[in-house]
């Protein structure tokens, strides 16, 4: 089945901002949908809701749109469930999209669920990759062209699962900040405004925002160049104060297994992973981790990978360049001492 010249092609991005700033994974999106749209052959939409953002309109055509559709109300002025997803779906509904992509943030994954329930289409949650191609269901042996591939973990990180939708539109997916890769914002990069006038519904008012507080983020792991993270194999806080001096010293972050959040030797903020944050620093240290495949799907595709185990046969080092067999508290200091003498 090939339904190249009746089925809208356009690849949807939900542009998420809040005190007038896009967010990161927004960004990312943007970069990925790009992509989808020109193996497509479509456009790249941007759904950007708001109240004054029609200057971030420019900044998402910069950043690989062609199209943006702005909804600036001052009821949108701060996400709430309600009217955003009464904006998104009535325009869903409107366009009928090919793809719709949603930034796995906490407001994304309270979105993106409400879109997909209003216009009875399926979602893929936490996507790691996202690729185009066929799909053949055997059972009528029809051809599905052009499908979203929506590939994530499964069954807790044990096998990579492809999952498709050749039934319904628009394809939804969600996916983590981090995982996909901007492009370069070109601002000789044009394309079009359309501005939308929302349509709600007094329902849509029931919960009123009476007051906000913001607090700024304590960790940034996800722009860190040098990343010291430790595991389930540091053995108490003072394992970890080693990685906190290392981290120190190169002018990095302090990074975490799941393990080592859940033993509570440090914050859930500093947990990499397929459930904490994506990184691609230049430099990641992992110390005593054992490189759960949760973990790796966070930290791969970091420019250089040091690992400490003491465990030869450790998961961690199939994807480390440089392994150090050996007990962290005895590995960790010389790592230190070492750096110490460089500087003096």
């Amino acid at each position: 089945m090939d339904n190249h010249m009746t089925e809208n092609r356009d690849v949807w991005v939900f542009i998420e901002q809040n005190d007038g700033h896009i967010a990161s994974v927004s960004l990312e999106l943007l970069g990925k949908g790009r992509e989808l749209a020109q193996t497509l052959g479509s456009q790249l939409v941007a759904l950007l809701c708001g109240h004054g953002v029609s200057d971030l309109a420019q900044t998402a055509l910069h950043a690989g749109a062609d199209h943006v559709l702005l909804a600036d109300h001052p009821e949108l002025e701060h996400y709430r469930t309600l009217p955003y997803s009464r904006v998104a779906s009535d325009l869903v509904r409107e366009h009928r999209p090919y793809i719709f992509l949603i930034g796995a943030t906490p407001n994304g994954r309270d979105l993106a669920p409400r879109i997909a329930s209003a216009v009875h289409a399926g979602l893929t949650a936490d996507c790691t990759d996202l690729q185009i191609g066929d799909y053949l269901l055997r059972k009528d042996n029809r051809l599905y062209k052009d499908l979203l591939y929506q590939i994530r973990p499964a069954f807790g990180g044990n096998l990579i699962a492809t999952i498709v939708n050749p039934g319904t539109r628009p394809q939804m997916a969600t996916v983590r900040e981090g995982v996909m890769r901007p492009l370069t914002p070109d601002p000789a990069r044009t394309g079009t405004v359309e501005p939308v006038t929302p349509h709600f519904q007094p329902g849509d008012f029931a919960l009123h925002v009476l007051s906000r507080q913001v607090r700024p983020p304590s960790v940034h792991l996800k722009d860190a160049p040098v990343i010291v993270a430790g595991g389930g194999g540091v053995s108490g806080p003072q394992e970890f104060e080693l990685i906190q001096q290392l981290a120190n010293l190169l002018g990095g972050e302090v990074g975490a297994s799941r393990a080592a959040v859940d033993a509570g030797l440090i914050g859930r903020e500093h947990q990499v992973g397929q459930t904490g944050t994506t990184v691609r620093p230049r430099l990641y240290i992992a110390a005593g981790i054992s490189g759960a495949v949760q973990h790796r799907a966070g930290m791969d595709q970091s420019n250089k990978i040091i690992a400490i185990n003491s465990d030869p046969n450790a998961p961690i080092f199939q994807v480390a360049h440089y392994k150090i067999v050996g007990d962290l508290a005895e590995v960790l200091p010389l790592l230190i001492q070492a750096l110490r003498d460089k500087t003096k």
